[in-house]
């Protein structure tokens, strides 16, 4: 075990492989000081994370945790009840209400409209130029599919991106704006659900608001007294349910598009292999998530007793992270593993999480990427990186693994 790593002065939110690279190497497991400055754990080495995202003994539920340690985001219980916060039975029955709008058969019939959404932002892009393609495709591209599939209206999805930003990385010089932005939020989809409560509406949303109301529920109870052992869902399971779908639903994916693009832009043989042969794109997507994942850590976790990892204890209660993006670059388990490499075999990647909390939007996010970089290889033959990469600016977060922006020629 190595002790008292520092994750943000030690360089995580600037070289963030190279930090991994050296912390894995060091040790498989790691004393370190949490984003919020709070202490835990740090798993680094592949098989110790995989086994550790399936152990039923670390728990995701905040209310096993130690005072004082690093609990995640700090949401209202109208926002907090959801899938990332919860264990067995909870998990299994709200996993199983949602769970039926993504699968890979339910997800593939949206291909049609996610690839005319592509279109769509391409034709404004014209046909030659330059943009900064977060902006322009890659972040408004998910948004707009998950808004669809909830029912969101247009008006409301530039904030919405807005209060996600802020809360995946917080600005030290604006503490009350995380604060601003749940407030925001919440009001959001208070109002959200009254709406489609009045005007119901082919969407996911509207039936998940039928799964509440037609149980026989008041819309009163908030925790939910009617939790586990039926497919109910309380008030504020609802509401943290429509904010996880949504936050979830765009965020990783909008990343995922943005590090693939710049992925390909770097390695122009891959892009040219890619390009020559584009029905590898369902198999590249594998490696791009592993290669440059969405999320460099896993959802903390708490331990229900004292339990072990790679020969070091870790008393219950206390902050368990999981590196997913130094799991992922292990050498162990991907041989020249800081290699990108669209001939590699990536399945088995830990990018998308492993086990019962294994990414309920995976289907949705492989998809959305490989139409996304479909059309673009298409329309934008001659799409080149505007600048130096040394020049790129990356989202200040430990968790979330993201570019401000991509600038581009084309």
């Amino acid at each position: 075990m190595s002790t008292d790593q520092d994750l943000v002065t030690d360089g995580l939110l600037t070289h963030p492989y190279a930090v991994y690279d050296r912390l894995r190497d060091t040790a498989p497991v790691h004393r370190v000081t949490g984003p919020d400055g709070s202490p835990a754990w740090l798993v680094t080495r592949y098989d110790d994370v995989r086994e550790a995202l399936a152990n039923p003994l670390l728990s995701l539920d905040k209310r096993h945790a130690l005072p004082g340690g690093y609990k995640g985001f700090a949401l209202p219980p109208a926002l907090d009840a959801n899938l990332l916060n919860m264990d067995p039975p909870d998990h299994t029955r709200i996993r199983r209400l949602v769970g039926r709008a993504f699968t890979t058969r339910r997800v593939e019939q949206l291909r049609a409209p996610i690839r005319r959404t592509a279109d769509h932002l391409l034709d404004a892009l014209g046909a030659h130029g330059g943009t900064d393609l977060i902006a322009a495709y890659a972040a408004p591209l998910p948004i707009t599919v998950i808004c669809d599939l909830l029912g969101v209206p247009d008006g409301h999805r530039r904030d919405f991106r807005a209060w996600t930003d802020v809360l995946v990385a917080p600005d030290p010089a604006r503490p009350q704006a995380a604060k601003e932005a749940v407030v925001a939020m919440l009001g959001f989809f208070t109002q959200l659900l009254a709406d489609k409560r009045k005007e119901p509406a082919d969407d996911l949303l509207s039936d998940l608001i039928a799964v509440r109301d037609e149980s026989g529920s008041t819309g009163n109870d908030r925790a939910g007294s009617d939790r586990a052992g039926s497919d109910r869902l309380s008030e504020d399971e609802l509401m943290s349910l429509a904010f996880l779908i949504l936050f979830a639903g765009y965020e990783n994916t909008v990343q995922l598009i943005g590090t693939a693009v710049l992925a390909l832009l770097q390695h122009p043989d891959q892009l040219a292999a890619l390009r020559a042969d584009p029905t590898r794109l369902p198999a590249a997507v594998e490696e791009f998530v592993r290669y440059d994942g969405p999320a460099l850590l896993a959802i903390r976790r708490f331990p229900l007793e004292d339990v072990t990892i790679s020969g070091v204890t870790v008393p219950a209660g206390e902050t368990v992270l999981l590196s997913l993006a130094a799991a992922n670059r292990d050498p162990r388990r991907f041989p020249d593993a800081d290699r990108f490499d669209l001939g590699r075999d990536a399945t088995g990647h830990l990018a998308l999480g492993h086990g019962i909390h294994y990414c309920l939007g995976a289907p949705l996010a492989r998809l959305e990427t490989e139409i996304a970089l479909a059309a673009l290889l298409e329309r934008l033959p001659d799409l080149k990186l505007d600048g130096d990469p040394g020049d790129l600016r990356w989202r200040p977060s430990l968790r979330a693994r993201g570019l401000l922006a991509l600038p581009v020629t084309y």
